[in-house]
């Protein structure tokens, strides 16, 4: 089986696909006059908050081996930092389960940039979704328990920013947002979208109608809270956007003139190795069967089309090494259930 050799990195890159955590980010140029928004004292600003592993991308990378989970190429890492200097999203097309999503934890542990801000869309989902949520009702009905007297309940308790919104507000380093399956949206979210990219920034008319003052609401982060002045919420540093998409639909010229576009290929039996090995270890005993399973898993997406997820080859091996490759009957389960191609009724 093949290995994969680090490239050696770039002096302009800020982003290595090494894995391994590094103050890289303290070390990203200032924006483009284009793309600069705000805040000039940039070390007076919050930075994000501690990525834990219960929650966050040791956890999605594989604890304490995440330094291979995302085994990036060359070009995928050139385009990666292409996104990062030049402030813009980064769309990335590719079959399901080819490990797009990945990129947006890989980046988020390698950087230090905090949990991701995950948008999960679905066919429902609107621009405001993503920015923030009001609870009207709420208030109104805890002003009628509280009493005429004592007035309404501060607005805070009751507006939430969303993924976008959190990640949107001014930050000492660039958050990182994972707007997942963009290709499943209404037709219209990626023209809503645009706006926003272009302004980093966006208004809570709840708020602004009650004029400058600070109000401090809650953001999508656990326990998390910011104070925005006037209802406007503005970026300092533009996010680090990661938009997926199965390549299912087409997007207006408009957005994707906006993006740095990345299509990730099914990965060659060397990467897939050492995603493998980052998740379960390494093992002698078991090497040639995973040897087999990786093989005939390239095999059935090369010579069959099947449509495999990079997770199944995972749950494949994982259950093939408690025991089920002991056996010829085990053996058919690994391959004919965990195996079975996505797209089989």
């Amino acid at each position: 089986m093949t290995e994969t050799t680090p490239h050696p990195p770039e002096d302009w890159w800020v982003y290595h696909g090494v894995g391994t955590p590094h103050d890289g980010i303290t070390r990203l140029p200032a924006a483009p006059a284009w793309r600069t928004f705000g805040e000039p004292d940039q070390d007076s600003l919050p930075l994000p908050p501690e990525d834990t592993a219960e929650r966050g991308s040791a956890r999605r990378l594989g604890r304490e081996r995440q330094a291979a989970a995302f085994q990036a190429d060359e070009r995928e890492v050139q385009l990666i930092n292409l996104a990062l200097h030049l402030r813009r999203p980064l769309l990335i097309t590719g079959k399901p389960g080819v490990g797009k999503s990945t990129v947006a934890y890989a980046v988020a542990h390698e950087l230090g940039l905090g949990p991701v801000l995950r948008w999960s869309i679905t066919s429902r989902s609107a621009l405001l979704d993503g920015l923030y949520s009001y609870d009207a009702i709420g208030r109104l009905h805890e002003t009628g328990i509280q009493g005429s007297e004592q007035g309404a309940p501060d607005i805070g308790e009751f507006l939430r920013l969303g993924p976008l919104g959190t990640a949107l507000l001014p930050w000492r380093h660039p958050r990182v947002l994972l707007i997942d399956e963009i290709d499943k949206s209404d037709i219209d979210l990626p023209n809503d979208l645009l706006n926003v990219f272009e302004e980093g920034e966006f208004e809570i008319p709840e708020l602004s109608r009650l004029g400058p003052d600070l109000r401090q609401v809650r953001t999508v982060d656990p326990g998390g809270t910011a104070e925005i002045a006037g209802g406007l919420v503005r970026c300092a540093q533009f996010p680090f956007v990661v938009l997926t998409s199965n390549a299912e639909r087409e997007f207006p010229t408009a957005f994707l003139r906006r993006c740095v576009r990345l299509e990730i290929s099914p990965p060659e039996p060397g990467r897939l190795a050492a995603m493998v090995a980052a998740h379960l270890g390494t093992d002698e005993r078991t090497s040639s069967m995973r040897s087999h399973l990786i093989g005939e898993f390239l095999r059935r997406q090369r010579e069959e089309g099947a449509a495999l997820a990079n997770d199944q080859l995972l749950n494949a091996l994982l259950m093939a090494e408690r025991g089920l490759w002991d056996s010829k009957r085990g053996q058919q389960l690994v391959q004919e259930v965990l195996l079975r191609p996505l797209g089989d009724g």
